[in-house]
């Protein structure tokens, strides 16, 4: 048994403690607070991502109504990639690899480098947050340009976005749920005609792509196009935001700006990627019954796994809690694995990749002017707010 409260506030702060105890006490254990069992160590997280016994999709015989304020949000997320499992995940996974592909990402290079230019230029002087002035802005810009989306949508696609991922979050309300709801709403509608424009109007961008996708004569519906797009944003820029922020953190605090350079910044991010990722908990759904870690799964019941406790495993990482620029962890599990492995994990890296280096660059002097705080956001890992000042004189 294991209790944690997901609102606590040193557990908020420093949530590896409490892995480490659970961790040393299972490794999985029953978490009373989420009434499921919770892996905490990388040979289950693993292990169960890639059970094909195991899946994001809520069983059949478990399916419930769904709540009327509710319906908006339901009709986007029932078509979305990551609450779907063979075979309908294998024909949409398929499709859109062929719009995401590694050569339409390594075409957006010069356009993130040029955000990032805009927005350095812009930053304000003295104190201020980094978070929405530079981490928040990034993603949504560069994935309204993959979308094709009108780079001035950016403030509705961020409004929407944060609206929808919120419902995620551990404690959520009625509230919460009618913004989400509203949210995706507005933003299926939006893209309801958007997309019939690109039809008759196609231009070299994602939306275009997705339409253009084909495998063995199937295409992608126009909901399931809607929710891709849906998904691509909120997944893409929601973990890419705080993965800058935590980034940021840990450099400053550690005084590793210097493994930016660029013979180590492909392996310091990696590192920054284990060392704090955005996204701790993911869950799975039995499907069969299941022995796993002196515990046994009845289909229908649900196990949380701790891909933020996976990072700082001891029998994986030597000195798990020491941030080293050096270890190159490129089996860390931040952007999960098996058959929901991260369609976006390239975008997030080549983002962070230049992002990094780029703030630092132009801005050497760069310092945490107040202690940072985590945000009461659990299964999400994410700063706050995170106060500098750049001191360039």
């Amino acid at each position: 048994m294991f209790s944690q409260s997901p609102h606590d506030y040193n557990f908020i702060q420093n949530p590896y403690l409490a892995y480490e105890s659970a961790r040393m006490a299972g490794p999985i254990v029953y978490w009373q607070e989420y009434k499921m069992l919770a892996a905490f160590d990388y040979a289950t997280v693993h292990k169960v991502l890639r059970d094909k016994r195991l899946g994001r999709a809520v069983p059949d015989f478990q399916s419930r109504e769904v709540s009327e304020h509710l319906e908006a949000f339901h009709a986007v997320e029932q078509h979305s990639l990551l609450e779907l499992e063979p075979p309908k995940h294998t024909r949409l996974r398929l499709l859109i690899l062929r719009a995401f592909t590694s050569r339409r990402i390594a075409s957006l290079t010069g356009d993130i480098q040029k955000i990032c230019t805009d927005l350095l230029i812009a930053l304000p002087t003295g104190e201020f947050d980094l978070i929405p002035t530079y981490c928040q802005h990034l993603p949504v810009k560069v994935i309204a340009r993959l979308l094709g989306v009108p780079e001035e949508m950016a403030p509705d696609l961020l409004r929407w976005s944060s609206a929808m991922v919120a419902i995620y979050q551990a404690g959520i309300t009625v509230q919460t749920e009618e913004e989400a709801n509203q949210a995706a709403f507005e933003f299926a509608d939006f893209l309801r005609g958007y997309i019939e424009q690109r039809r008759d109007d196609p231009r070299d961008d994602l939306i275009t792509e997705l339409i253009a996708a084909e495998e063995n004569g199937a295409k992608l519906s126009h909901d399931e196009m809607i929710s891709t797009c849906i998904l691509l944003l909120n997944a893409g820029h929601e973990a890419t935001v705080h993965s800058l922020g935590n980034a940021v953190k840990c450099l400053i605090e550690n005084k590793m700006t210097a493994a930016l350079s660029p013979s180590l910044a492909s392996g310091t991010i990696e590192e920054l990627l284990r060392f704090d990722p955005p996204l701790h908990m993911f869950t799975r759904y039995a499907y069969d019954k299941i022995d796993i870690g002196g515990h046994t799964m009845h289909p229908g019941d649900e196990i949380a796994l701790i891909l933020g406790a996976a990072g700082r495993d001891p029998a994986v990482y030597r000195n798990p809690d020491k941030f080293d620029p050096t270890r190159n962890p490129s089996n860390h599990l931040a952007f999960g694995g098996g058959l929901h492995f991260c369609v976006g994990a390239p975008l997030a890296r080549l983002e962070m990749q230049i992002a990094l280096p780029a703030l630092f660059a132009s801005n050497p002097n760069l310092q945490i002017s107040q202690p940072p705080v985590y945000a009461n956001s659990y299964h999400f890992h994410k700063l706050d707010k995170l106060m500098v000042t750049t001191n360039n004189w």
